[in-house]
């Protein structure tokens, strides 16, 4: 069995592909959410 055959005989599950990495956007957003719950921590006290 060469290593052609063999991903060729792999199944899809559904899951994400490979090559769909997250955009800007999405790095964008998540950190905006990251520094907006560090500000709320910090303005809460609970740090």
């Amino acid at each position: 069995m060469t290593a052609h055959t063999a991903g060729a005989a792999r199944l899809r599950t559904g899951g994400p592909r490979d090559d769909d990495g997250p955009g800007i956007v999405e790095h964008v957003l998540g950190w905006t959410l990251v520094v907006v719950t560090a500000m709320l921590v910090v303005q809460l006290g609970l740090l």
